[in-house]
C-alpha cells in the first residue's frame, strides 16, 4: 500500500497573525510521550490518552482526566510490545452516557507491515481497573484495521467506526468503512458496512446530531477521486454515501489526511484537506439539516497548509477549525473561528515539526475554553512530549 505525505512549499507564515501564547501549556507529558488524543466527556471533564515509550519497542498507553480545573494522576491503560504505534493512527477514548470509559488501540497480529486489529478495553471506575481487551471487528485476517472513531451511543453504548482491510488480504480488494457498537454488557452489535471502497489510510470522524449519527471519511472512486463523503443514520438505518463538496481531487495514493466532523443539534460542520488542482487547501462546509445537504465550502488555511484538521462546533452555525500550516523549516498549529460562513482571524496555537513526527492535533471544548493537544517532537522522537493548550473561546473570534 502506497502512503504519501503531501508537503507544501517552504513559505513562512505571516508574522502579523495573533498569537495564542504558544509557550504556555495547561499540561505537558513526560519526555518520550507522543500521539495524544483528547475528548470532552459530556459530564464536565476531559479525557486524554497518549503513548509513553518504554525500553525497546515496549510502550505504555496512558490516560488522565481533567476535572474541576486539575489534571488527575496518569494511569496505565495497557502496556505491550505489540502495539502498532503510528504517527497518524493512534488510540482514542470515549465516555459512555453512563460514565464508562472506552479506550481503543491497534495491536499487531502478524509480521506483515500492516497486519493489526482494533482492540478495546473499558473501565467503570475512572481508570483504576480495566476489562480484558476485545477485538472490535469479527474479521481475523492479517490485514489493516484502524483509523477508529468513537462516540457515545444510546443506552450506555459506544458507537465505533473504522477502516477495514479484510478485502485487501490478497491486495486486490479495497478498503472499506464499517461500524458497530460496544454494548454495556460487554458485547458488540452487528457490523454494518458503510462504504465498500474508501481511501486506505485517512482518518474517519464521527459525530452525533439531534437525530442520529453521522460519519465522515475520504472516499475513493474507481477513477481515484478522493473527496470527502458522509453517511448518516436516519431512522435506525444508514444512508448511502454523499460527497460533501465536489473537489474532484484525483490522487493515486493515500494522502494520510482525513476529515473532521462535529455537530451541535442539527448544525453539522466538516473540515478537510484537499490538493485538487495541485493546490493544498483546508476547507470547511456547514449544514443546517443534520448533514443532508451542505453549504458551499469556504477556505480556512493561510496558503501553505499541511492539513491534519480537527473541528469543534461551538454554537449554532459556528465552528472552530484547527490545522497545520508550514512555517519556514517547521510548522505551526492554528485555530480559526467560522460563523455562518464568515472567517475569523487565525490564532497561533503552537509550534511543531513539518514532518510526520509532528503528528495530528486533537481538540475538545470544555465550558468556555477550547483545549488542543499535539506532539512536540523536540529534536528527535526520544525527546518528544505531548502538550495540552487551553485557549478561551473568546480569543478565537
Amino acid at each position: 500500500m502506497i502512503r504519501v505525505l503531501l508537503l507544501a512549499s517552504l513559505v513562512a507564515v505571516p508574522g502579523w497573525l495573533p498569537s495564542g501564547q504558544p509557550d504556555r501549556f495547561d499540561w505537558s507529558g513526560p519526555v518520550g510521550s507522543s500521539k495524544s488524543f483528547l475528548t470532552a466527556t459530556g459530564h464536565g471533564s476531559l479525557l486524554l490518552t497518549w503513548f509513553e515509550r518504554r525500553v525497546g519497542n515496549h510502550h505504555a498507553l496512558m490516560i488522565a482526566e481533567r476535572r474541576d480545573g486539575r489534571w488527575s494522576t496518569p494511569r496505565v491503560v495497557a502496556e505491550s510490545d505489540r502495539f502498532f504505534v503510528n504517527w497518524a493512527d493512534f488510540p482514542s477514548v470515549a465516555q459512555s452516557s453512563t460514565g464508562t470509559w472506552a479506550v481503543h488501540w491497534l495491536e499487531k497480529t502478524a509480521a506483515k507491515s500492516y497486519a493489526y486489529h482494533v482492540r478495546l478495553t473499558t473501565s467503570a471506575d475512572q481508570g483504576r481497573t480495566w476489562t480484558a481487551p476485545i477485538t472490535v471487528h469479527r474479521d481475523t485476517t492479517p490485514t489493516e484495521h484502524g483509523f477508529v472513531a468513537m462516540v457515545p451511543g444510546a443506552n450506555g453504548s459506544i458507537q465505533i467506526t473504522w477502516l477495514d482491510g479484510r478485502a485487501m488480504v490478497d491486495t486486490a480488494g479495497a478498503m472499506s468503512v464499517r461500524t458497530t457498537a460496544w454494548l454495556p454488557g460487554g458485547g458488540l452489535a452487528p457490523e454494518t458496512m458503510l462504504d465498500p471502497r474508501t481511501c486506505e489510510c485517512c482518518q474517519v470522524s464521527m459525530a452525533r446530531t439531534s437525530t442520529g449519527l453521522i460519519a465522515a471519511y475520504r472516499d475513493r472512486s474507481l477513477e481515484e477521486v478522493r473527496d470527502i463523503a458522509v453517511v448518516r443514520e436516519v431512522g435506525g438505518r444508514w444512508t448511502e454515501p454523499k460527497i460533501v463538496a465536489d473537489d474532484r481531487w484525483v490522487w493515486k495514493a493515500c494522502p494520510v489526511n482525513g476529515p473532521a466532523i462535529a455537530a451541535n443539534g442539527q448544525d453539522v460542520g466538516v473540515a478537510w484537506f484537499t490538493a485538487a488542482g495541485g493546490k493544498n487547501a483546508v476547507k470547511f462546509a456547514g449544514s443546517a439539516n443534520g448533514g443532508a445537504t451542505f453549504n458551499p465550502p469556504v477556505r480556512v488555511d493561510l496558503g501553505n497548509t499541511l492539513g491534519r484538521v480537527h473541528l469543534q462546533m461551538t454554537g449554532p452555525a459556528t465552528a472552530v477549525v484547527t490545522w497545520l500550516e508550514a512555517s519556514g523549516d517547521g510548522a505551526a498549529w492554528y485555530a480559526r473561528r467560522i460563523a455562518r460562513q464568515q472567517l475569523g482571524r487565525p490564532v497561533l496555537v503552537g509550534q511543531t515539526a513539518r514532518t510526520r513526527d509532528g503528528g495530528f492535533a486533537r481538540t475538545a471544548i470544555l465550558n468556555e475554553d477550547i483545549f488542543i493537544t499535539w506532539t512536540d517532537p523536540g529534536s528527535n522522537q526520544v525527546e518528544s512530549r505531548i502538550r495540552v493548550k487551553r485557549i478561551p473561546l473568546a480569543q478565537v473570534k
